[in-house]
């Protein structure tokens, strides 16, 4: 199965277009991530390689995801098919008076809408924040395996939901403890991924172990240390985790780390239609 994946990077030379799609196979043996750059020349593309990580090739695909609200790369089980995370048609009942809605576009505006019909408050869909830390200590990243769906079984970077009343690090450094239970310091951001599709957007940070007590929570069925060429590509919970830890690998590669910040496209089209 394939995913399309549009990354934006920011660097001092301007907004760059990275084009990526991810391509699991089961025979695959090696990686290749391709960019396409707007800071000089539109057309320019430029490809690296690197093994044993998956093979990202540009292909003619149809978008999958496990449930509205979650992430998982195709390799996941739990994988089923949505065409978006916020259906309006669901909100039948007003969430302030719990009187009936009725669906419409309100004037002045372009989407659809529920209505409450004794109050006439309007319900609007937000996305969710989901906040990480990519943790390195020593030329390893912190893994975590989950232990609840969707991607039971499967690796992540330490994230969840940013609760309200707290900053995206402080979320991010919360979530560490919560599924790893590790004390971190918050260096920089790294990488903000939206993922318009099932209303996410992820902001990951660059974070360092203030020490190494580290051990599962509730919420992970282990935690590990992995080096550089051993991170488990073929067993990642979630396309923006495959992303994230390909962009660290890349910077890592040009020997500078940046802040990257882009979009992954679940839509049921071609990726390679996308940029005619």
């Amino acid at each position: 199965m394939l995913k399309a994946v549009q990354i934006l990077g920011w660097s001092t030379a301007g907004l760059t277009i990275i084009s990526q799609r991810l391509t699991k196979t089961r025979n695959s043996t090696s990686s290749t991530v391709s960019f396409l750059s707007t800071s000089t020349n539109p057309r320019k593309l430029s490809t690296f390689s690197s093994s044993p990580r998956k093979t990202l090739r540009f292909n003619p695909t149809r978008m999958s995801s496990s449930l509205p609200g979650s992430d998982p790369v195709p390799k996941s089980p739990t994988f089923v098919s949505v065409q978006s995370a916020g259906d309006v048609r669901k909100i039948k009942f007003c969430q302030w008076c719990g009187g009936p809605t009725k669906h419409e576009i309100p004037d002045g505006e372009e989407k659809l809408r529920a209505i409450c019909t004794h109050c006439d408050k309007i319900a609007y869909q937000n996305p969710k924040m989901v906040v990480g830390c990519l943790i390195e200590h020593e030329g390893k990243v912190l893994l975590c395996k989950r232990n609840i769906q969707p991607s039971h079984g499967l690796w992540t970077l330490p994230a969840g939901y940013l609760e309200v009343g707290e900053s995206a690090a402080e979320g991010a450094m919360r979530e560490t403890w919560e599924e790893a239970g590790a004390t971190v310091e918050v260096v920089s951001p790294f990488a903000q991924l939206d993922i318009p599709l099932i209303g996410q957007t992820y902001v990951i940070f660059l974070a360092k172990l203030k020490n190494l007590d580290f051990a599962p929570g509730p919420e992970s069925l282990e935690c590990r240390l992995f080096a550089l060429d051993e991170i488990p590509f073929d067993s990642l919970a979630f396309s923006s985790i495959y992303v994230t830890l390909n962009l660290y690998l890349e910077d890592l590669k040009k020997g500078k780390i940046k802040f990257h910040y882009g979009t992954i496209n679940k839509s049921f089209f071609c990726f390679s239609q996308a940029w005619k």
